[in-house]
Order: structure tokens, then C-alpha cells, then sequence
């Protein structure tokens, strides 16, 4: 493994964290021959377990506050927020601080052959990162690639970087060709060399505000992923802060910008053409030539929104190199995650999908935008979001509103404002998870007719009824599937 960067052997480390990246950047240091020590300031039967497996590793459970004496380096995991007194003795001390992916990208090897390390192609925005790289890592595994979805999602940024070159157990396993990279606003907070091939910001709507401070820090972070990059910043054209962020950004000579939407695309640019996803970027004489990668019945569901992560996808593709061909098959071939507008029965002539994963007011949006009428179930945790642009977008688009959650008064005081013909019901108050949603979506089925969508597109979180999105969206389905009994 090649580490002329640092020299760990005995380099002192601290990883603040013992979630699954910190575990992961914790067992690499070791392995290098770091020092590592790793602080939380949590103490329970589940993180002593953890602790108990980092076999030759310092923990120290109850303190995530204090510096070890003698540290070189801080390497934090996602979720810390950059106002932690470590990060403040850290800085104080002249020390760097790394997010993991940081570490991954200063641990790079180079492919066999090639003498470079495998390229990144980077995706951020509020929403619809996950769909975007797993879309991309299809279309990459379509043209021949060893790829993986990697980052904030699928197999960690770190493990993947290090894939195919420490293989002691002989498993044959070889390194990626090239990477799909999903990157949130934290860790590319804490990622200040990170130079992608090529990135993309899907949009930005507020998100996280109590942990970046505020909304521009929010969408300077955001921004970061554009730094340095080689050959492609792609942008939404119906979001002009991601062009912004183009703007600002200090890229290699030669990268180009590039936008996608859902119109007709203009030079640079990749959009819809009567029903068909063309490519004006990346084709000799763009001014006069265009061509064909797929068409919309290719995206899977072909909602708005997804055929702009589709394009995203495909002109990071296109950027590496990509042919049109492998941009179609690679579409055609993805299947979206549960709880991502995926449609969960027909009953009645009633559709019935469930978005669970729409936990904010952005998601939300996207999905109200690719159905009508509809019967939307919305409500739960707000995170200090706010409703009224939300529901004045959707007004024309709802019938009726099943509204659950804690902060459900919030959604129904914006209905008040801006839809107040659209019914309003509020079943299941005080109770949570199966029961509650069974008698949401009984109520919401008495309310719909013939031709409707009945969506869970809750805008909130799920944590004060549920254990997850997950578990939300799973128990929608259920109570779908049951109807039908």
C-alpha cells in the first residue's frame, strides 16, 4: 500500500466516532501501523461491544470532547459537527482534521498499468444522490467497468479505495476501474483535497442548517465537490445555486460546465427531446450534432425528477467516456431502492406508492410534481422545516391529505393558507407504528377514487412514529397489500 503522503508507523491518530465509518478508518489506521486511539462521548452496552472488537486499538467511551496528548491527526467521522470542542482543540493545536473521506483519497493507489489511481465521479445535492450513483454505476458496469456505488451509500469510500490491493486473504478480488462516489455536505466538509474526474450537484434546498450553521456554509460545502475537477462540473439547469456553485469553483483547465434538464438541451448540455434523453455535450460539432442515450421509458419509474438524476447520471458517464449504448442498457438494467416512489399495488383503480425516503420538503416536492390526483400522506418529524412553498406548489395537484406525526399541525396550518379546499384528515393520533399506518392508509383509500395516487411523501422524518423511513414505507406496503384481503 502506498503511503508516501504520511508516514504512518506509529504516527499518532484519534478517529471521533465509533460508527461504521469510524470502525472502518480506526482497523485501516491500525493496519497501516497508526497509532489510533478513537473517543465517543456515548457509553453503552452496544458501542463496548464495538470497542471490544478493535482488538489492539485504544477506545475511550464517556469523552469525545477531550484531545488526547500528543495527537497528529484527527480523523472524524460524518455526523460530528464541526463546533466540537475536539475539532476546536484540534485546530488550536495546528492539527489536520480529515473526514473518511479524506483518508480514502489520500490512501489512493495506482491501477495496475495505468500508473494512476481509479477515477471519481462525484455526486451531491439535497436530494436523490443515491439514486443518481447507483444510476451511474449501472451505466458504468454496462460499458465493461469494475465499478461500485460507493460514499454515503453501498460499500464505504474507504474500503473501496483499498479493494484488490491488500488481498492477504487471496480472495482474487481486483480494484475498481473507476468509482461512483455519493458524497454528503459533511463529508466533503471535511475532504479539503479531494479532486474528482468529474462531479455533479443535483440542487440544494435547505438541509442541515443546524449542523453547516447556515445556508450559504450548507451550499459552500455542496460546492467543494466541484473543486479541482478534470474534465466535467454538471449542474441543474432548473437550479441556478448549482451553476453558482460552477461558478466559484476552481477547476483544472480544460473542465467544461455542464447542465442537464428536462427541456430541449442547448450546447454543453443534455436534456429531452420528444420523449428521448440526448446528449449536446459530449458529441463532435455539438453546435450542429446531437445524440440519442436512451429514451424516457428507459428511466425506471420515469417520474420528473428521476429523468434528472438519469441525465446527471449519464453525463458524469459521458464525461469518463461512457458510449450512448451503455448509457441505455445501464438504465434500463437499474432498479431504484425501496421506499423511492416506488409503486406498491393498484387497487381499485387506486395507485398506491410509496416514498417514504421523501423526508423533506424538496423530496417531497419531486414527488408530488409526477402524480395527479392525489391523496398525499404527509407529516412526522419537521427537522425546523417549513411548509408553505411545499403545499402551494402541490395545491392543484391534491385532493385530500392524510396528515400524521408530531409536527402534522405544521403541514395542516400551510393547507389552511394556500389549499384550503383540499380535505384534511388527521387519523391515527397518538398511535405508532403498524397500527397507525394501517388505519392511515384505511382512511386514505375511503378518501380516494378511481384514477387517483394515494403517496406517502411524508416531508418529515420518521423517527417519532417509526425506527426508519425504512420501517415507515415497509409498513405502508403492508397495509397496501392488506386492502386487497
Amino acid at each position: 500500500m502506498s503511503t508516501d503522503a504520511v508516514a504512518w508507523p506509529g504516527l499518532p491518530v484519534v478517529v471521533a466516532g465509533l460508527g461504521v465509518s469510524g470502525i472502518s478508518a480506526a482497523r485501516v489506521l491500525h493496519r497501516l501501523g497508526a497509532e489510533v486511539t478513537v473517543v465517543d462521548g456515548g457509553d453503552s452496552p452496544v458501542l463496548r461491544d464495538r470497542a471490544a472488537e478493535l482488538t489492539g486499538i485504544e477506545v475511550r467511551l464517556g469523552d469525545g470532547d477531550t484531545l488526547p496528548e500528543g495527537t497528529r491527526l484527527v480523523v472524524t467521522s460524518p455526523g460530528w459537527p464541526p463546533s466540537s470542542p475536539l475539532f476546536a482543540a484540534a485546530e488550536a493545536a495546528g492539527l489536520p482534521i480529515w473526514g473518511d473521506v479524506e483518508l480514502a483519497w489520500q490512501l489512493r493507489e495506482p491501477l495496475p498499468g495505468t500508473g494512476e489511481p481509479a477515477p471519481w465521479l462525484a455526486v451531491t445535492g439535497t436530494n436523490g444522490k443515491t439514486t443518481t450513483v447507483q444510476m451511474l454505476a449501472s451505466i458504468l458496469t454496462a460499458a465493461g467497468k469494475h465499478t461500485a456505488a460507493v460514499g454515503n451509500v453501498g460499500v464505504s469510500v474507504l474500503d473501496a479505495v483499498l479493494a484488490g490491493f491488500d488481498d492477504a486473504a487471496g480472495t482474487g478480488e481486483r480494484p475498481y476501474d473507476v468509482l461512483a462516489v455519493e458524497l454528503s455536505s459533511y463529508q466533503l466538509h471535511w475532504a479539503p483535497s479531494l479532486r474528482p474526474h468529474s462531479a455533479a450537484v443535483l440542487n440544494l434546498a435547505p438541509d442541515h442548517l443546524d449542523w453547516h450553521g447556515s445556508m450559504a456554509a450548507y451550499a459552500a460545502d455542496k460546492g467543494r465537490i466541484f473543486q479541482g475537477n478534470q474534465v466535467a462540473c454538471v449542474y441543474n439547469l432548473a437550479d441556478p445555486a448549482t451553476e453558482e456553485l460552477v461558478r466559484e469553483a476552481d477547476v483544472e483547465e480544460g473542465c467544461r460546465a455542464i447542465g442537464f434538464g428536462l427541456g430541449t438541451p442547448g450546447l454543453s448540455q443534455l436534456g429531452v427531446v420528444e420523449g428521448l434523453l440526448v446528449d449536446r455535450a459530449f458529441v463532435p460539432d455539438r453546435a450542429k450534432n446531437a445524440a440519442e442515450l436512451g429514451a424516457v421509458s428507459d428511466v425506471n419509474p420515469p417520474a420528473p425528477h428521476n429523468i434528472a438524476n438519469a441525465l446527471a447520471a449519464a453525463a458524469l458517464a459521458r464525461a469518463y467516456g461512457v458510449d450512448a449504448k451503455a448509457v441505455r442498457d445501464g438504465l434500463r438494467a437499474f432498479r431504484p431502492d425501496a421506499h423511492r416512489i416506488a409503486l406498491v399495488a393498484e387497487v381499485d383503480s387506486v395507485s398506491y406508492v410509496d416514498d417514504s425516503k421523501a423526508t423533506n420538503t424538496h423530496a417531497a416536492a419531486a414527488s408530488l410534481a409526477a402524480y395527479q390526483p392525489i391523496v398525499w400522506i404527509a407529516g412526522g418529524l419537521a427537522k425546523g422545516a417549513t411548509f408553505d412553498e411545499l403545499v402551494k406548489g402541490a395545491a392543484s395537484r391534491l385532493r385530500a391529505a392524510v396528515l400524521i406525526g408530531e409536527d402534522r399541525g405544521l403541514i395542516r396550518e400551510a393547507l389552511a393558507r394556500h389549499a384550503p379546499d383540499v380535505q384534511v384528515i388527521e387519523p391515527a393520533e397518538g398511535q405508532t407504528g403498524a397500527t397507525a399506518m394501517a388505519e392511515v392508509v384505511r382512511v386514505a383509500a375511503q378518501v380516494a377514487r378511481a384514477g387517483d395516487t394515494v403517496l406517502l411523501a411524508p416531508a418529515c422524518a420518521s423517527m417519532d412514529m417509526f425506527t426508519s423511513y425504512g420501517e415507515r414505507g415497509d409498513l405502508f406496503a403492508e397495509a397496501v397489500r392488506g386492502l386487497t384481503q
